[in-house]
């Protein structure tokens, strides 16, 4: 069942790179800056995934991140997620997080499933919204 919105965010891809090609399935990575809200405090995410392309055109990825707020705390992440191409030319993102931290103010984060939505647009801008998976 979700639970309570957790973060949401804005931002942008900043970088791509082709890893493989093999059997006609390439692997990409991506890597990309956003800042948001997350448990109410203001965040920066940054975050790195891998891509594979299947068959079908739908997407396969798995990716790693640290959310920092400013004074310094952090949140590590890891996910999982299936996309698909938009026609307006960006990919459209369903997956979970989980997230590991020492900081008292996301603690509740530790041992936490999110489920998510990763929007990017034709021009690399992207957006996301985190729920608690309960």
């Amino acid at each position: 069942m979700l639970g309570d919105l957790i973060g949401e965010e804005q931002g942008e891809v900043t970088g791509f790179r082709v890893l493989a090609t093999d059997g006609g399935h390439p692997v990409m990575e991506a890597s990309f800056r956003a800042s948001g809200t997350m448990l109410g405090a203001e965040i920066t995410d940054m975050g790195t995934y891998e891509s594979v392309l299947g068959a079908d055109g739908t997407l396969f990825g798995e990716g790693q991140g640290v959310v920092m707020t400013r004074d310094g705390e952090t949140v590590t992440w890891h996910g999982s997620g299936v996309g698909r191409f938009t026609e307006s030319g960006g990919v459209s993102w369903r997956g979970a997080l989980f997230w590991e931290t020492a900081s008292a103010k996301f603690t509740r984060l530790n041992g936490c499933a999110g489920v998510f939505e990763f929007e990017t647009d034709a021009n690399d801008k992207a957006t996301a919204r985190v729920w608690e998976w309960k």
